[in-house]
Parts: C-alpha cells; sequence; structure tokens
C-alpha cells in the first residue's frame, strides 16, 4: 500500500535531506522525483512556496523555513550552515512582499509555445502544465498579454481584455498575421486554483505592484542582453506546453497507416 505525505511533510523530508538550501522549484521537483506526492494538482510549484511563504510569514522565528534568498529556502535547523554557504545578495532587503505582489499581478505564463502543437479552432485547448506530473490546465479563457514570434523574433503584441486568449490567437490563424508566426508566449492575469480552475480578473491592482510586475514580463518577453536574470519571480508560475491530445492521436494514426501500407 502506497503512502502519501502531506505538502509540509513532503517539504519537510526535502529540505531536511539538503546539505543546500533549495529553491521552490527544485523542492517540487523532488519531491515528485522521489515518490513523495502522487497527488500534485495543477500548480504544486506554487503550493510549495505557498505551503514555505505562509508559514514564515504567519509563524515567524518559530517556523521550520527560512528564506535565503528570492524563492529560495532552508530548514532554520541549518541557519548557520547556510549563512555561510550562502551570502546574502542584498544586506536589510526582505523578498517576501515584492515577490508576493508581483504573484498578485502575472498568475501565469508561457514561453514559446508551438503553434503546430495546438488543434486551432474558435475555443483551442491550450494546455499547459506547471510541472511534469502535474494536472494540465486548459489556458484557452486567460486573458492578459501574447507575443506572436516568426522563429525568436517578436512580431506582435496583442492583449486579450474583451475575448479571452484562445479566441485571439484563433483569429491570428485565420487573419493577415496567419502565416507569418509560428511561436507565441502569453502572461495571465486570471488566477489559476490547484484544481486547474480559471477564476476572475481583479477589480483593481494597487499601482506599486503593477511596476515589479510590468519589468519581469519585458525581461521575459525581450529578454535584454544585459539584464542577467530573468523576471523575477515569474518562473514560479510558468507552464510547459503540453500537445493536444487530438494531434498526438492524429500522429499515432498516421504513424499505424505508414507502417501497414509498408506491409
Amino acid at each position: 500500500m502506497s503512502f502519501e505525505l502531506t505538502w509540509r511533510r513532503a517539504i519537510d523530508k526535502v529540505l531536511g535531506s539538503s546539505a543546500m538550501p533549495l529553491h521552490y522549484n527544485e523542492i517540487t521537483e523532488r519531491i515528485i522525483s522521489d515518490g513523495l506526492r502522487k497527488n500534485l494538482g495543477a500548480t504544486p510549484a506554487a503550493t510549495v512556496n505557498a505551503q514555505i511563504s505562509a508559514s514564515i510569514k504567519h509563524d515567524g522565528d518559530s517556523s521550520p523555513y527560512i528564506r535565503v534568498a528570492k524563492g529560495i529556502f532552508s530548514m532554520r535547523a541549518r541557519a548557520s550552515e547556510v549563512s555561510i554557504l550562502v551570502p546574502k545578495l542584498t544586506p536589510d532587503v526582505t523578498e517576501s512582499e515584492e515577490s508576493e505582489e508581483q504573484y498578485e499581478i502575472v498568475t501565469s505564463f508561457g514561453m514559446f509555445w508551438r503553434k503546430e502543437a495546438i488543434e486551432w479552432t474558435a475555443t483551442p485547448k491550450l494546455l499547459g502544465m506547471q510541472q511534469i506530473g502535474a494536472t494540465p490546465v486548459d489556458f484557452c479563457k486567460q486573458l492578459g498579454i501574447y507575443l506572436l514570434y516568426d522563429g525568436r523574433e517578436v512580431i506582435y503584441v496583442g492583449r486579450t481584455t474583451d475575448r479571452p486568449l484562445g479566441r485571439r490567437l484563433y483569429e491570428h490563424t485565420i487573419d493577415r498575421m496567419s502565416a507569418r508566426w509560428d511561436r507565441f508566449s502569453w502572461f495571465g492575469l486570471l488566477p489559476i486554483s490547484d484544481t486547474g480552475q480559471i477564476g476572475v480578473l481583479p477589480d483593481a491592482y494597487v499601482a506599486a505592484k503593477l511596476i515589479p510586475a510590468l519589468e519581469a514580463i519585458l525581461i521575459e518577453a525581450l529578454e535584454p542582453r544585459q539584464n542577467r536574470k530573468r523576471g523575477d519571480d515569474l518562473a514560479a508560475v510558468e507552464y510547459l506546453q503540453k500537445v493536444d491530445p487530438e494531434i498526438e492521436k492524429r500522429k499515432v494514426k498516421a504513424t499505424l497507416d505508414a507502417a501497414l501500407n509498408k506491409l
């Protein structure tokens, strides 16, 4: 009989056995690879980050975790070791507030998704997984900003406010842009639940929260050569593209047909 740990116990096991602090993405990957959790939900990395951050925020010095740098954590019991192994990047600066603020603006994003991996209809399935093994999320109804690419060159920037992302992208498969793009990136504003449900747009945002979010989107989308880091905290909500199952079925059928024709 298999036994599945709670998220907190799984986090404790991974961090407790690590000699070095870990980013929450890496903590999540180790939880998955070690088989500590089977039921991952749609947002496993965000769940890990939220579990640790909530403990630090609400439990203070009694929390078993400490934040070493942006998105990087260790067990408090290893505090003396951590101070030696990982020097503080900037003194007297806490990163929790900034990361939480930005996360409230950009809830999810996908980079360089392939046009050919989607079955294009008026309501296409834009499937993404936060981590391999997580429940796929359909981002067809997401709202936000998107970019179209010809290779690696950005050829178009658009927004989705009155029509969902899937519809807007579909329209670009039948308009003047149809033959000019092969990949796209998107940055979504609607929240995603741990079951993969897309929520509603907040009525308003605090102005100060928009600045780090806008900076992060520009860095991530344009990849300026002089910026040494990716958009802060966007890695926490990146989704990997999953090919539409209908396309995979057609590929399998085509392979079988080709094999039969050779007989």
